[in-house]
């Protein structure tokens, strides 16, 4: 006998609002993260997470209290948790003589794992540690990436998809300049990844392009590469995938040349001048009148002198 599943119906408003949420849209909601320590923590890791969860404050959880959760051995309950708390992406950290100052980033695709990242934190320096006025709370940050081996190493790449998605803040269409003060740097060298945290200042230059200068307010720390799981090809397809509405039409008979002008083509039936309707003005009624006169004119100037001819 098969299974019938259960079909969840609200029985409240409250409830129907969160069924709501949760559902499928075309433009999905703003990735959510949960941030979990694990049974066994380190001050650098839990620090780690708190530096990111600052960053991520505004569409976050943060569970404090320890949670024996392995996930590389087992992700059931962090599957579970996940769908719990509707959160897309994941941040655990734990501590072993094998395996200090650990950071698993991972990310989730119909609440199922889609791939994960295990690092090592190191050179740990927090927020707290520099003493600079920082950002509000928030503050859609500027990524910059470093480094080739985020273009040539699988796992950086991916890694640079996974901190893109951890850190890129709510989908926007216009930037204001005076809150683009937030700059985060990854860059890659010898087989680690070196994260800075700098405030964009805009300064007077006499011109109107304002001058800009960084000022390092953390955090700083060395990442190196542990485990990883990383998704399949097709599995990652299906996850970036993009409904058939949002896809954009091309139009045809549109051409844009190297300076952006744009050039349409049409095709049309030849047209029959001779059947063409133009409006009867009365010059033109007149000019006609004229014309049929001055043919029969000619055609009675004609018949008279054949007329003279044949007399002769």
């Amino acid at each position: 006998m098969g299974v019938i599943q259960r079909v969840a119906k609200p029985t409240t408003q409250r409830g129907k609002r969160a069924l709501e949420k949760r559902a499928s849209k075309l433009i999905e909601n703003d990735k959510k993260a949960l941030f979990i320590n694990g049974q066994s923590t380190s001050p650098a890791g839990r620090e780690f997470l708190k530096c990111i969860y600052a960053f991520k404050k505004m569409n976050s959880i943060f569970l404090g209290r320890k949670n024996p959760i392995l996930p590389f051995e087992d992700g059931e309950k962090l599957e579970r948790m996940s769908k719990k708390y509707d959160a897309s992406l994941f941040a655990v950290t734990t501590h072993s003589k094998k395996r200090p100052n650990n950071v698993v980033l991972g990310r989730m695709y119909n609440n199922t794992i889609l791939d994960m990242i295990e690092l090592g934190v190191s050179d740990w320096l927090s927020l707290s540690q520099f003493r600079n006025s920082k950002v509000s709370c928030g503050t859609k940050p500027c990524l910059l990436f470093h480094g080739v081996g985020f273009t040539q190493f699988p796992e950086h790449v991916r890694l640079k998809s996974l901190l893109i998605d951890f850190f890129r803040g709510p989908a926007v269409t216009n930037v204001s300049l005076t809150g683009f003060e937030l700059a985060l740097q990854f860059t890659s060298f010898e087989e680690k990844i070196y994260m800075r945290g700098y405030r964009i200042l805009l300064k007077k230059s006499g011109t109107d392009v304002p001058r800009v200068e960084l000022v390092e307010i953390g955090p700083s720390l060395t990442l190196s590469l542990r485990r990883t799981k990383l998704a399949s090809d097709d599995n990652l397809k299906a996850a970036c995938k993009k409904p058939k509405e949002l896809k954009v039409k091309k139009k045809k008979n549109i051409n844009i040349n190297p300076l952006g002008t744009k050039f349409g083509r049409i095709h049309m039936e030849k047209q029959d001048l001779r059947k063409l309707q133009v409006r009867k003005t009365p010059a033109i009624k007149k000019a006609k009148q004229l014309q049929i006169a001055r043919r029969k004119a000619e055609r009675g100037l004609a018949n008279t002198v054949n007329a003279i001819n044949s007399g002769e």
